[in-house]
């Protein structure tokens, strides 16, 4: 008879198919540790349902417009911060596609926003993102830069999609059908993925400015105006990545 260790790292090791039968297995098994383990597998099996299902919630736009051809996730991060650029991400999943956990990159930790990164370029018909860049922000607006770097990726994409689905906006210059979707990053497995596509892209060319300039915490605040990166601003001065129209304040300057 196996010990309760042993089954136990039995279970560790068993991917998440096999949960059932490792449940029929050790059903029998009147041990309090076993049945313990048990107890584990089903609870572990039972959130997966769950969260297939909710992965089948997310997929329902894109099952409403893939008759039409391929579909487009729209997403952008980095709109609010002080320093870096905006990133769009643009995202094609294959139409049968199922990414568990996949969710708005702002619910998503870190680690888990990486994991999710690799597998979404893995199973994409194709991922791209565009940037607009803080002096680019200066010139035209935000909003209007948002909607330049959402161009840029549509447009970098190897294959054109019939329908594009955004979070929340409409993006003017683009003869594609558009299907803005109120907090579609969290409705849509196409928008979500592109979510996090940006904000994965755009986290680590700010740790990457965190290399060059340090003293502003570019790593930690991603560029948001945090009160150790105002004063950091204030100590140190604007770097070629702030935004001036955003920090004016900071800066005791007249807008």
């Amino acid at each position: 008879m196996k010990s309760i260790q042993e089954i136990k790292e039995e279970l560790k090791r068993a991917p998440e198919e096999e949960f059932p039968a490792f449940c029929a297995l050790y059903q029998e098994d009147g041990r309090k540790g076993v049945q313990s383990l048990l107890q584990q597998a089903k609870k572990h099996l039972e959130r997966l349902e769950q969260e297939k299902q909710r992965i089948e919630v997310m997929r329902e736009y894109e099952e409403q417009y893939g008759r039409l051809g391929y579909v487009c996730g729209i997403d952008e991060v980095g709109r609010g911060p002080f320093a870096g650029p905006v990133v769009a991400g643009a995202v094609i999943l294959p139409r049968d596609c199922r990414i568990l956990y996949i969710n708005d990159s702002k619910q998503l930790s870190e680690k888990k926003r990486e994991e999710l990164y690799e597998e979404i370029l893995e199973k994409a018909v194709a991922a791209e993102v565009g940037y607009a860049s803080p002096a680019r922000i200066d010139e035209i607006n935000i909003l209007q830069a948002t909607y330049e770097a959402m161009r840029e990726a549509v447009s970098k994409l190897p294959v054109e999609p019939q329908i594009l689905l955004n979070d929340a906006v409409t993006i003017p210059g683009i003869d594609i059908p558009q299907v803005p979707i109120i907090k579609g990053d969290a409705k849509s497995i196409s928008i979500a993925a592109a979510s996090i596509v940006a904000k994965v892209t755009r986290d680590r060319l700010m740790r990457e400015y965190d290399k060059i300039m340090p003293q502003y915490g570019f790593a930690s605040n991603k560029g948001y105006g945090s009160q150790a990166h105002i004063q950091a601003i204030q100590k140190y001065g604007p770097t070629p990545i702030h935004r001036r129209s955003f920090i004016h304040n900071v800066l005791g300057e007249e807008k």
